[in-house]
């Protein structure tokens, strides 16, 4: 039996930038919203997450932020789902301060 284990100490830093779907690890290359804490395994999640909402009209689904939001539009079902598990995710990951701010913006509720 010879599975790769990942275990919470292989965590790097990462700088996540929502509206354009970017995962960096260095947080000078651009702008940024929210800073994570994350193993490889809980890294290909989030990227995955961010290529399945890519395929969404972004004109339709992002606010006037930039941000992505959870839309009222009934065909944005499994859209607003993918947002949902990001923030989650983000939060979970997260400083504290990237806590902070995901929880004021109150969108996983």
């Amino acid at each position: 039996m010879n599975e790769t284990h990942v275990s919470g100490n292989d965590r790097k830093t990462y700088y996540v930038a929502v509206g354009a779907r970017q995962v960096l690890e260095d947080k000078e290359a651009a702008a940024f919203e929210f800073s994570i804490e994350a193993n490889d395994q809980e890294l290909r999640i989030l990227q995955e997450l961010f290529e399945r909402t890519a395929d969404v009209d972004e004109d339709s689904t992002f606010s006037v932020s930039g941000w992505p939001t959870v839309s009222d539009r009934p065909d944005h079902t499994e859209y607003d789902a993918d947002i949902k598990k990001i923030y989650t995710m983000l939060h979970k990951l997260g400083t504290a301060e990237t806590k902070k701010h995901i929880e004021e913006m109150n969108i996983l509720h």
